[in-house]
């Protein structure tokens, strides 16, 4: 008998069995409580929680290998404490969810989804000069909150149309400067110049609620901007409020501060393009992120090192 694992079931078409040699798995649907036992490892998605109660339940634990990139449904401190190793899978959404960002600024940028909506309901009325009116991206200035992988990969995305790149992050990123011609600047003046501001950053206390009313006012009217990081970055009812007020040329979402709730104002707000959580929805790269994750299980149950620690 293998090593008695927790696999979120979701999970189970993305992983060929030749990947859980050695490992005696358990599926575990989302709509069922995690359960107790002497299960050595939990693969869980960013859906489901684990904290304290959760742990405790699994005295046996060794490792949460968590399937994504952020691992805010895990209690770290709880898990660290009870001297359960936890990991996520940095590296192989970068391209998926950079490209997603940039699906975003365009949608955004020539009023995709109105002009779709447009011409599926019948009421389109044929080509006027003036018919949803966009911006040119050439010259316009890309601003980026975050300049790790995602944010540089998006930012490198921006060269051939021509934009500028203007960043802020703790330390300075000299190989995207080189590469992109990218300036690192204080945040109020990223605020003040970006044509575009896509964000980029973790959940963290001081970057929660970043974008408030406050940052919102200070940023160029007609703006856009484009959230694929984490929902809680950004006051949904201080975003919609500039929406309806016109301070703001357009917003693109994919995550959301209580998902899948998305704030009512928000949803009827205009120049919006609202997507569900969908930055890593590639096959590919869920596959990438699935094998990453039982990888990590794998290296800790054989006594390695995991290849993607949380903390050391």
């Amino acid at each position: 008998m293998g090593h008695p694992v927790l696999i979120a079931a979701e999970l189970q078409r993305l992983l060929e069995p030749a990947q859980l040699v050695g490992l005696d798995v358990t599926w575990l649907p989302t709509d069922q409580p995690t359960p107790a036992g002497d299960f050595v490892a939990l693969v869980p998605l960013l859906s489901r929680w684990v904290g304290g109660t959760e742990l405790k339940r699994l005295p046996s634990l060794k490792i949460v290998a968590n399937c994504a990139v952020g691992h805010d449904n895990v209690d770290v401190v709880a898990a660290e404490m009870r001297r359960v190793m936890v990991t996520n899978t940095p590296d192989v959404l970068t391209d998926a969810t950079a490209d997603l960002a940039w699906a975003l600024i365009l949608a955004c940028a020539r009023h995709v989804v109105p002009g779709a909506a447009l011409v599926t309901s019948g009421s389109w009325t044929g080509w006027h000069p003036e018919l949803l009116l966009g911006i040119e991206l050439r010259g316009r200035t890309l601003g980026l909150f975050g300049a790790g992988r995602i944010g540089q990969a998006v930012g490198r995305r921006a060269v051939p149309f021509g934009m500028r790149i203007r960043y802020t992050a703790r330390n300075a990123r000299p190989d995207f400067e080189r590469e992109c011609g990218a300036a690192r600047v204080e945040l109020s003046r990223l605020l003040r110049e970006s044509d575009v501001l896509s964000l980029h950053v973790p959940s963290v206390p001081e970057t929660k609620g970043i974008i408030n009313a406050d940052t919102l006012r200070q940023m160029k009217p007609g703006a856009i901007l484009i959230n694929t990081a984490r929902g809680d970055l950004v006051r949904e009812a201080a975003l919609a409020q500039a929406l309806e007020e016109g301070r703001l040329g357009g917003a693109g979402l994919d995550v959301y501060l209580e998902e899948p709730a998305v704030h009512a104002r928000l949803r009827a707000a205009p120049r919006t393009v609202l997507l569900p959580h969908i930055g890593s929805a590639t096959l590919e790269t869920r596959r990438q992120m699935a094998t990453v994750a039982v990888a990590n299980v794998q290296a800790v149950l054989r006594g390695d090192p995991p290849l993607t620690p949380v903390f050391g």
